[in-house]
C-alpha cells in the first residue's frame, strides 16, 4: 500500500467532490505579503535611521499565524515580529469529516487573532503543520493514517479561502526540523535531521542548509522505512515500520495490550487502559522491570532506524523529538548514542551529535510559524533556505 504519492494536477480537483468550489491552488499572495512586510520592514528602517540592507529578510515587522495539526492536538500560534505573541491548544478530535474539522481549526485562529487584537488582514501569511502525505504541490493531505476520513483534502486552499490569508503547508516534520534548524538544536548547522515521535514518526530533514522535500514532497516519511520485514503492523497498511515501533499510538497500543495490571507503570496511569509512553518513562526511572525493559526494546529500534539515517545522509546532528526528549539522557539519549556508536563507522559518527529537542512545548507553536517564515523567506529571496531571525515564546 503506498501511501508516498498522489496524481496531480486536474484529476486532483475532479476528486475533491466533498469540497465543492475549491480550487486545487487556491489564493496564494505570498509575493504580496513578502512586499508588505518588506514595505513595513523599509519604514521601519527609515525611522530609526539606518538605511542598512543586511539582517532578517522578513524580520521583526511580520504577523503570521501557526497552525500546528497533530493526531491527538492542534496548536494555533501567534508571531508579532520574533515573538510569539499568543497561543491556544485544543484536542484533534477528528469526526470523519475534514469540512467540520477544519471549521474548528478556522474558528480557533479567529479567537487567537481577536484575542490578540489583530485582524485577520493584517496577517501576512499563515503557516500549516500537518501530518504526511502530502502532494508534491503541499496542497492536499493525502490520507494520513491518524486523521480519520482525510483522504485528498485540499487542507492550504480551504484554509486560505477561509481565512483570506495566503497559507503555507509542510509536513509536520519538515515543520520540525524548521523549528529546530531556525531555533532550537539545530541551529548553526547546514545538515539536520530531526525525528518526530508522537503520534507516528516522521523525519525532516535540512541538507546542505535548505529544506529538503524530494521530488513527491514526501522524502520525510521514514517512519515507514522498514526495520522489520514482515514486522509489526503499521497504521499505513504496511508491516515492520519504524512508527510500528517507536511511534506513540503504537507503542501506546502495546503498551496497554501487555503491561501487568499490578505494574507501578499500571498504577501510574490509573489502570492498563490508560496507560501510555509518559507513564512508561516515569516508571522506568523508578526501576520498575516491565518499564525499563520497554525502555531498552523502544531505545533498540530507535538506535536501529538512527543509524539507517546516518548511513544514508551523514548528517551533523539527529534530533529526537518527543518520547526521547521526555526520557532525557540516561533512559534514552546515551543509551541510542552508544548502539548507533556500535554499529556505524567511526567516521560518519565522529562529529554527529543526538540530542533531543531544546525547543520544550514551544515546539507545536513554532511548528506552523516557521512554515509561513519559510514561505515569506523563499518568496522573498528565490527558494532560499530561511532566514536568520529566531522566535522567542
Amino acid at each position: 500500500m503506498n501511501r508516498g504519492r498522489s496524481a496531480e494536477g486536474a484529476a486532483d480537483a475532479e476528486r475533491c467532490c466533498a469540497f465543492p468550489g475549491v480550487s486545487a491552488s487556491g489564493p496564494d499572495g505570498l509575493e504580496e505579503a513578502c512586499d508588505r512586510v518588506a514595505e513595513r520592514r523599509a519604514k521601519h528602517r527609515r525611522r530609526s535611521g539606518n538605511d542598512s540592507a543586511e539582517g532578517d529578510a522578513i524580520g521583526s515587522e511580520s504577523r503570521l499565524l501557526g497552525i500546528d495539526l497533530g493526531g491527538t492536538k492542534t496548536v494555533v500560534a501567534l508571531a508579532l515580529g520574533d515573538r510569539i505573541a499568543a497561543s491556544q491548544r485544543f484536542p484533534t478530535r477528528p469526526s470523519g469529516r475534514p469540512e467540520r474539522d477544519i471549521e474548528a481549526i478556522v474558528a480557533a485562529c479567529r479567537r487567537l487573532l481577536a484575542d490578540a487584537g489583530v485582524a485577520p488582514a493584517d496577517v501576512d501569511c499563515v503557516g500549516v503543520s500537518a501530518p504526511g502525505p502530502m502532494d508534491s504541490a503541499r496542497e492536499y493531505v493525502v490520507g494520513p493514517p491518524n486523521l480519520a476520513g482525510w483522504d485528498r483534502v485540499p487542507l492550504r486552499a480551504l484554509l486560505a479561502d477561509a481565512l483570506g490569508r495566503p497559507v503555507a503547508m509542510e509536513n509536520d516534520a519538515n515543520a520540525m526540523v524548521l523549528a529546530e534548524w531556525r531555533h532550537g538544536a539545530g541551529r548553526g548547522f547546514r545538515d539536520v535531521a530531526a525525528i518526530t515521535m508522537s503520534t507516528g514518526v516522521g523525519v525532516g530533514l535540512i541538507l546542505g542548509g535548505r529544506l529538503h522535500r524530494g521530488e513527491t514532497g514526501n522524502a520525510g516519511e521514514f517512519g515507514h522505512s522498514t526495520l522489520e520485514f514482515d514486522g509489526e503492523p503499521c497504521s499505513c497498511g504496511l508491516r515492520g515500520c519504524v512508527e510500528a515501533y517507536v511511534g506513540g499510538a503504537a507503542w501506546t497500543r502495546r503498551l496497554r495490550a501487555l503491561a501487568p495490571p499490578d505494574s507501578f507503570a499500571s498504577r501510574l496511569a490509573g489502570g492498563r487502559d490508560a496507560l501510555r509512553p509518559e507513564h512508561v518513562v516515569a516508571a522506568a526511572r523508578e526501576g520498575d522491570t516491565f518499564a525499563t525493559d520497554e525502555m531498552e526494546r523502544f531505545n533498540h529500534y530507535l538506535a536501529r532506524a538512527v543509524t539507517n539515517l546516518v548511513f544514508a545522509l551523514a548528517p551533523q546532528v539527529v534530533v529526537l523529538g518527543t518520547i526521547p526528549t521526555a526520557a532525557g539522557e540516561a533512559l534514552c539519549l546515551e543509551p541510542v548514542r552508544a548502539q548507533v556508536a556500535e554499529r556505524t563507522w567511526s567516521e560518519l559518527v565522529a562529529q554527529l551529535r543526538i540530542c533531543g529537542s531544546e525547543l520544550g512545548d514551544r515546539r507545536a507553536e513554532l511548528a506552523g510559524v516557521s512554515v509561513a517564515r519559510e514561505a515569506l523567506s523563499g518568496g522573498a529571496q528565490g527558494r532560499s533556505a530561511g532566514v536568520d531571525g529566531s522566535i522567542v515564546a
